[in-house]
């Protein structure tokens, strides 16, 4: 039998705001570390000629597993259930 490797710690899910107004969002074990890459142009292809970013929202995990499912969540939402996400509402995507 087959030992599960569960990856533990603190993982966050974030979105930016770029300086075009899009939002990007992503996952990372070190949120600072990660704003600091994208503003240097080392972050994600999307936000290198859309510098500088912003942080606008984040929530953290215990689990990586956790944190890659509510990443790819956010990315499925339109751009006016994001923006509802940044300002603090809750949003859920509807099943179909």
């Amino acid at each position: 039998m087959r030992k599960r490797f569960v990856r533990k710690g603190r993982f966050f899910v974030y979105i930016v705001r770029c300086s075009d107004g899009t939002y990007y969002t992503g996952y990372t074990p070190c949120l600072a570390r990660r704003i600091r890459l994208h503003n240097a142009g080392k972050g994600a292809k999307y936000t290198r000629d859309r510098r500088p970013v912003k942080l606008v929202w984040h929530k953290s995990y215990r689990y990586f597993k956790n944190a890659f499912l509510e990443e790819i969540r956010i990315k499925t939402l339109k751009r006016p259930q994001k923006k509802r996400l940044v300002q603090g509402k809750i949003v859920r995507r509807k099943k179909r």
